[in-house]
């Protein structure tokens, strides 16, 4: 019997390749609105950050989502998804 290949992801904040079911997807649909995919499944762009404060912050810091977006972030934006990975 074949073994399923697990998908890989970057963590935005760390670095590290990890199980995609291990990070928490961030999305930004065709309006330009960021947000956390829980699901996995919204259409739109995501970036793949660690289930932890500290790799967001990181990736805020690095300047890493507005890179991985190609779009300026407001702060409000980055307070609910620490707001949301908090409440996880």
């Amino acid at each position: 019997m074949k073994t399923r290949k697990i998908s890989q992801r970057m963590c935005i904040g760390c670095g590290e390749m990890k199980p995609k079911k291990e990070l928490i997807r961030i999305v930004k649909n065709k309006e330009g609105e960021v947000s956390i995919d829980k699901v996995g499944k919204k259409p739109g762009r995501g970036a793949y950050v660690c289930n932890s404060i500290e790799c967001l912050e990181k990736g805020i810091k690095s300047r890493r989502v507005e890179r991985s977006f190609k779009m300026k972030i407001d702060q409000e934006i980055y307070d609910k998804l620490k707001e949301e990975i908090i409440n996880e």
